[in-house]
């Protein structure tokens, strides 16, 4: 993990206490993702791109629940970006990285781009937590939606050990 990345991690907790559920939510979507990340054998650069996005990626719920009284995708994805923007360029982030950064806030509940590696890994790393966390209570056909969501090998491995099969 880059200083950078650690660093995020702080501005996060500090932005979101105290609201414990969140901040364990994106620290296991973190988690997952530097997993993914790591296993699909991403560059030092890509790696904390990606760290950095899933540190933030619903930085905007508060935002949402205060304007629109609920935690929605979309609203996360609409307001997410500008929550986040400051807060990186304070970190450090170069502009390049952080406008990287902000497209996979704003995307992260968009499950139909397939052509970025980094979104899909942040995407596969949400899905895997908010089925843990009980997100998808109607949901029991795990293999079709690990067909239909997933593609990075380790994504894959990861719900087949921790999710397909723990359900048999």
């Amino acid at each position: 993990m880059s200083d950078k990345t650690a660093l995020a991690i702080r501005k996060m907790i500090e932005y979101n206490a105290p609201d414990l559920r969140r901040i364990n939510h994106a620290l296991k979507v973190f988690g997952f993702a530097s997993a993914i990340g790591a296993g699909e054998n991403l560059n030092d650069k890509e790696l904390e791109i990606l760290e950095a996005s899933a540190v933030f990626h619903d930085i905007g719920i508060h935002k949402a629940e205060e304007i629109y009284k609920c935690a929605s995708g979309d609203y996360q994805q609409k307001l997410g970006p500008d929550v986040a923007r400051p807060q990186l360029l304070e970190l450090g982030y170069s502009l390049k990285q952080v406008e990287e950064i902000c497209y996979l806030i704003g995307h992260h509940h968009t499950y139909t781009i397939k052509e970025n590696n980094l979104l899909q890994m942040l995407i596969e790393a949400d899905f895997i937590v908010n089925i843990d966390e009980k997100e998808f209570p109607n949901e029991t056909d795990y293999e079709k939606l690990r067909d239909k969501i997933f593609v990075t090998e380790t994504g894959k491995k990861l719900i087949n050990s921790l999710i397909i099969d723990k359900a048999k």
